[in-house]
């Protein structure tokens, strides 16, 4: 495991700082800096704005690299891969390479915190434990690579906990751990940025044995996970599926889902949470709860036939445990999208054992190769139809008429949405609007707000 440096924000003080990569996290860095009184050098591999607040925004290729590299530190971005050239060429010159989150863990309370990763499942464990912490009278900010950074100025403080979504990419940056860590599941994911399982699955399990971490809470389903037990730490909790009466208010659907609240709950009896034993409390605290957007969300029906937005899926371990939420249902799936290099294989399987009428209709740029994993599965059962589509539009149009009224239309990709939309939300819209575009117009109504 690659040793990171133990900075946090407050040694930044004073220090030349460069920022590198804006968006959401890159937008939360600067606020920060600028906070601490610091004037950062700005680059971004493709920037939109020549300056912000004054600062000039460099284009990486075009003066921004050699503004990097008279940097101290460099806080980037987590979509900038760790295995770039351009970042082993800072770090070989001396240059500090960091992210947000680990300069936050390094002078936090840890003991308060909880990071929560996986390939499949993260988002959801993370946005249940932090509303059943609110709930139990225990205010948590939810945060992470779900969307807020705890350390952005603009994000409210006042919380008792924090419910960190780690991602792949950012567990690199991570220099120390919380006490606590959870686990969701393991499955190929993001090789283009990793460059193979075995660093992917190093990356994402390194968490586990940052200084600082003590518990791992780990997914015991996990066929994957249990393979690579060596890397989860001294400490190991394995959680399955089992009753969870009181997670019924959540309204998730799926045994996935059950199983990721029992991985919430554990989380919050490894804090000390008393009213984690109780059944009562539990039930009463899920209640509200506000299910993420764009996973496994009914967005409306045409002629008796639901149409299920479940476009946060961008691997084939979501979409996988996405049809097992339909058991017994005809379903239209719609599947592709950017092409990341991950094996198909598992779901081309999954679907090729299906016994409910399934239609697979694939989107670019990876659906033929979809298509072709399919094709090789068939020897193992039926598997359904396969049709190939240029655009959203068309997958929903086939879908349509191939549904019949009880029938589902599931977007869920297994796959990013870069190359025909800017993010999975974006690809969310779409696949709306092509509903809308089929219902009549005496069938407004249907649709879900």
């Amino acid at each position: 495991m690659t040793t990171r440096p133990r900075i946090s924000w407050s040694d930044l003080a004073g220090a030349t700082v460069g920022v590198w990569g804006l968006g959401v996290e890159g937008g939360a860095n600067l606020r920060k800096l600028r906070s601490l009184g610091v004037t950062p050098v700005i680059a971004d591999d493709h920037p939109t704005v020549e300056d912000i607040d004054g600062i000039p925004v460099r284009p990486t290729a075009a003066g921004g690299w050699d503004a990097l590299q008279a940097c101290e530190v460099v806080v980037k971005t987590p979509g900038i891969s760790r295995y770039r050239p351009e970042v082993v060429a800072l770090e070989d010159h001396g240059v500090a390479v960091v992210g947000g989150l680990g300069l936050w863990l390094e002078e936090t309370d840890r003991t308060r915190v909880v990071c929560v990763t996986g390939t499949k499942g993260k988002s959801t464990t993370t946005s249940v434990l932090g509303h059943l912490l609110s709930g139990l009278g225990r205010p948590c900010l939810v945060a992470g690579n779900i969307g807020r950074l705890p350390y952005d100025p603009e994000v409210p403080g006042g919380h008792e906990f924090t419910a960190l979504e780690i991602s792949s990419f950012q567990a690199t940056d991570l220099a120390c751990a919380p006490p606590v860590v959870a686990l969701t599941s393991l499955h190929p994911d993001h090789l283009d940025w990793h460059g193979s399982v075995e660093r992917y699955y190093a990356d994402k399990l390194s968490i586990c044995s940052r200084p600082g971490a003590d518990l791992t809470i780990a997914n015991g389903e996990s066929a994957e996970l249990r393979a690579e037990a060596r890397w989860l730490g001294e400490r190991i909790e394995w959680v399955e599926d089992g009753p969870a009466p009181w997670a019924a208010p959540l309204g998730l659907p799926g045994r996935h889902n059950r199983l990721n609240a029992r991985v919430a709950r554990a989380c919050m009896v490894a804090l000390g949470i008393e009213e984690a034993d109780d059944e009562d409390a539990l039930g009463a605290a899920a209640r509200g709860f506000v299910a993420l957007d764009s996973r496994l969300s009914e967005i409306g029906s045409v002629g008796g036939v639901s149409f299920v937005d479940d476009s946060l899926s961008t691997n084939a371990l979501a979409t996988m445990a996405a049809l097992d939420a339909f058991a017994g249902r005809a379903v239209a799936l719609i599947v592709g999208g950017a092409d990341r290099g991950i094996d198909y294989g598992p779901l081309a399987r999954q679907l090729a054992r299906r016994a409910e009428p399934t239609l697979i209709v694939t989107l670019p740029a990876n659906g033929p190769r979809i298509h072709r994993a399919i094709d090789e599965a068939r020897g193992t059962g039926g598997g359904g139809e396969v049709r190939d589509t240029g655009d959203l539009d068309a997958a929903v149009e086939l879908a349509l008429r191939w549904a019949a009224p009880g029938s589902v239309v599931l977007l869920s990709p297994a796959a990013a949405s870069f190359g025909q939309f800017k993010d999975y939300k974006e690809r969310a819209r779409a696949f709306r609007r092509a509903m809308e575009a089929h219902r009549p117009d005496d069938d407004e109504g249907s649709a879900a707000e």
